[in-house]
């Protein structure tokens, strides 16, 4: 069963998974498109923070940075032994029942493209494409999409 809560990114299990978040987005794109938050901005008093477990075993981590007006979803990431189990869902649900929680009316997203097996993802939960939106600009490397709540 997927557990997922708020957590702590400075957390052993959480940090590494973001580290391997962080590798692989340094990897796939230019320095200047990685658009990713480093462990003490992801503690800032605007983001909920999120870890899902399966008993002791931290397979994914998601956050919400709450904005003025909109809530982003920040950090996905799902561990390579946690794809295929829901984790992923199970974060961007708790997510989003987050954002309806603190009234937003809107969650808003940046993911990099080529990046399907998220787009699909976001796509299932009802999010569209939409142009840049708040420090964003337009990139080749972005995908931007939002989703009224």
């Amino acid at each position: 069963m997927i557990t997922v809560e708020l957590a702590n990114p400075n957390d052993e299990a959480p940090a590494a998974l973001l580290a391997q978040s962080h590798a692989l987005m340094n990897e796939l794109f230019p320095a200047g498109a990685c658009h990713y938050l480093d462990l003490d901005a992801l503690c800032a008093d605007n983001i909920r923070f999120f870890a899902a477990r399966e008993g002791s075993d931290i397979l994914g981590t998601g956050a919400l940075a709450i904005k003025d007006g909109y809530g982003e979803v920040k950090s996905m990431f799902t561990a390579q032994e946690g794809r295929g189990k829901g984790v992923a869902a199970a974060v961007l649900r708790m997510v989003e029942d987050t954002a309806r929680d603190e009234e937003l009316p809107l969650l808003r997203l940046e993911t990099g493209t080529g990046l399907d097996a998220a787009h699909r993802l976001y796509g299932r939960f009802g999010f569209e494409i939409c142009g840049p939106f708040g420090d964003y600009d337009e990139s080749p490397y972005s995908i931007f999409m939002e989703k009224t709540l």
